[in-house]
């Protein structure tokens, strides 16, 4: 359980929390501070745990894994009610701890918890979800099918989204029938000690989830261990796909999501009110801290109105927790590597609209970069093609539709795109040719919503080709068992007379 008077954490084996094994020469628990974006003041230290933590943990998973499987769908999903109701008692306990260990406003930590009961609400369809098929392909032949559950899953999830993405996988992943071991970033390290304490609460038997924590050392335990069948990892597109190929060499069924740079297209009919206050909600929501944050804005024509209103709306936000405020960003690298895109844009003939710089020096402690509109004329700045994960949007005008189109199929990564227009068909001449996952129209945060699946294309995406959620997560999460029968009459059969 989490308090501020209990700041070291441990790891929850087989129903329990552990400490971490000693190692080292000096046979000590090594350890890593856990900072609150707000005041960069200490909350708790994270152990680091080594492959002896991780081999116990998922020896408690394989443990766990034969009576967990054999129970029926129906049971399993039975246990995640009750863990959806918990969920629903606790969400305002749960929104203080993201808030105090990553920084969301209240309001978006609230919102992220909710969105994460989206997935355990998907999971209790399983039941009807996932029947099988059954047909008499030829005379007396019948064929049917089953999904059968792959074994541990690990599932190592980061920092953005303490409660939202681990419940892209943990309800659909022991629904299925599998156990699980859970990393945690590091850095947001207490929001999923108090989930695994509501899982045992609603009934879960010991060694379904296991929740281990470190950093890079325990992931490459992880996915090593021959027990462990299937990876799921979210983070950026460099450690994905090491991850996607570390997971390949050993046959591995991985999926590896990373990161995004998101388009949104404004065409010239365009509702200026909404287009300018949802492209200010994508790129500055939860700080620009989310892989479906719209950073950069084509205009399709010089709109100057439309700017000068996106300009008006980020001038107006201010730093704090409430509802509507710009929280921190998770650290001081993440402070340094937005500033610094900042700084290369404007030494590259780029004009800074609104400069969130002068954030970092007014707040007295904590990290803080301010809501940043960059207007650029050099379709080459780095601003325009990397992902920043800060509160950033970069704005240039483009000539015509295919020119916006071809910078938004150049960009390496898929996740998202977004067209603002008032013409259906101009809406579909967009959406036709995204070259993106999940696309919007007038709607900037383009995510989907169960029974549809999250995941993008590209270099957003490596591994099995599944999506993370939904029915995806279903295909990925479990094997199909196809079964064909015939049955000879028997010779004797006086009895059914």
């Amino acid at each position: 359980m989490f308090t501020q008077d209990q700041p070291r954490l441990r790891n929850w084996i087989n129903g329990q929390f552990v400490d971490v094994v000693a190692s080292g020469s000096d046979q000590s628990v090594k350890t890593i501070p856990v900072t609150s974006p707000y005041n960069a003041r200490v909350i708790g230290h994270v152990p680091l745990s080594t492959a002896a933590d991780v081999a116990d943990a998922v020896a408690a998973a394989q443990a766990a894994f034969p009576a967990w499987s054999s129970r029926t769908i129906k049971d399993r999903a039975a246990i995640l009610i009750k863990f959806h109701s918990l969920l629903t008692k606790h969400v305002d306990q749960l929104a203080d701890m993201v808030v105090l260990e990553h920084g969301k406003n209240k309001a978006e930590a609230i919102a992220s918890v909710l969105k994460g009961q989206e997935t355990v609400e998907y999971a209790l369809s399983l039941p009807q979800v996932v029947q099988g098929k059954m047909l008499e392909v030829s005379r007396g032949i019948t064929c049917y099918d089953t999904r059968v559950p792959l074994g541990v899953i690990a599932s190592v999830v980061p920092f953005n989204f303490p409660v939202m993405v681990p419940m892209w996988t943990l309800p659909i992943a022991i629904a299925m029938g599998n156990t699980m071991v859970l990393k945690p970033s590091e850095k947001v390290p207490f929001t999923m000690t108090k989930i695994v304490e509501l899982l045992k609460e609603a009934g879960l038997p010991d060694g379904v989830v296991n929740l281990v924590h470190g950093t890079a050392d325990a992931v490459n335990a992880l996915i090593d261990h021959e027990d462990v069948k299937a990876v799921t990892f979210v983070g950026t597109s460099h450690i994905a796909e090491m991850v996607s190929q570390r997971c390949h060499r050993l046959n591995k069924r991985v999926l590896a999501l990373g990161g995004a740079k998101n388009h949104m297209i404004s065409a010239p009919d365009r509702n200026i009110e909404m287009t300018s206050t949802d492209v200010v909600n994508s790129y500055s929501g939860c700080s620009g801290q989310r892989c479906m944050a719209a950073t950069v804005l084509l205009t399709i024509g010089h709109q100057q109105e439309l700017v000068d209103k996106i300009v008006a709306k980020s001038e107006a936000l201010r730093p704090g927790s409430k509802a509507g405020e710009v929280g921190p960003v998770i650290d001081q690298a993440s402070v340094d590597k937005i500033t610094r895109y900042i700084n290369e844009a404007e030494s590259s003939g780029a004009r800074i609209l609104v400069d969130g710089r002068p954030w970092t020096k007014n707040q007295s402690e904590g990290f803080w970069v301010g809501p940043t509109v960059i207007l650029h004329t050099n379709k080459q700045d780095a601003a325009l093609h990397d992902e920043i994960f800060g509160p950033v949007l970069s704005i240039l005008a483009v000539d015509t539709a295919e020119e916006a189109l071809a910078i938004e199929n150049s960009n390496p990564y898929g996740n998202a795109a977004c067209i603002y227009t008032s013409s259906g068909a101009t809406a579909d001449h967009f959406i036709k040719r995204f070259s993106a996952g999940m696309c919007g129209v007038n709607i900037g945060v383009a995510v989907p919503r169960e029974p549809f699946s999250f995941g993008g294309w590209n270099k957003s995406r490596f591994g099995n080709h599944c999506d993370i959620t939904g029915d995806g997560g279903v295909e990925f999460f479990s094997m199909r068992r196809k079964v064909t029968t015939k049955w000879v009459p028997q010779e004797n059969a006086s009895w059914m007379s």
